[in-house]
């Protein structure tokens, strides 16, 4: 999408990280948990902008040797419009830049969420597993998903 700006996210962001988070999930991560992963000097976490208003973010931690998506989130009205793309290709990349020691990426996502893992599969990731009752409100299982890096 034309005129977004990726960046590093920072404590100053995290309202409106939380805003976004709050309209995109049932079962919203707190601010705590936000402020959290800032603070893990392992943790990629990127916002997008648009004129200076935060439309979307991803969250990655590394673990060891593999990172693990934890969260992505773009607002309602912004979706579709490659928003997501870019913040996933810009943690990659920054991933690689830091990390490039790091061999696979694993996320989980809603079974129902097909959607959402298409968008992964348009990445590389594929389905290797599944987390029974990973979610709660609604109750569901997470499709673990894994990309080869490196």
């Amino acid at each position: 999408m034309e005129g977004v700006v990726i960046r590093r996210m920072t404590y100053a962001d995290l309202q409106e990280v939380c805003e976004i988070e709050n309209k995109s999930f049932t079962m919203p991560w707190s601010l705590y948990s936000f402020k959290y992963e800032l603070s893990h000097e392992d943790a990629i976490m990127e916002a997008a902008l648009l004129e200076g208003r935060i439309i979307g973010y991803i969250c990655m931690r590394v673990i060891f040797n593999a990172a693990h998506i934890l969260n992505i989130a773009v607002l309602p009205e912004f979706r579709r419009l490659g928003v997501g793309s870019a913040l996933l290709q810009s943690a990659l990349k920054k991933l690689g830049e830091l990390r490039p020691d790091i061999d696979t990426i694993t996320l989980e996502v809603r079974e129902s969420g097909i959607t959402a893992i298409r968008f992964y599969e348009k990445f590389g990731f594929m389905a290797t597993g599944r987390r029974r009752h990973y979610y709660q409100s609604p109750k569901e299982d997470a499709i673990i998903m894994e990309k080869k890096f490196g």
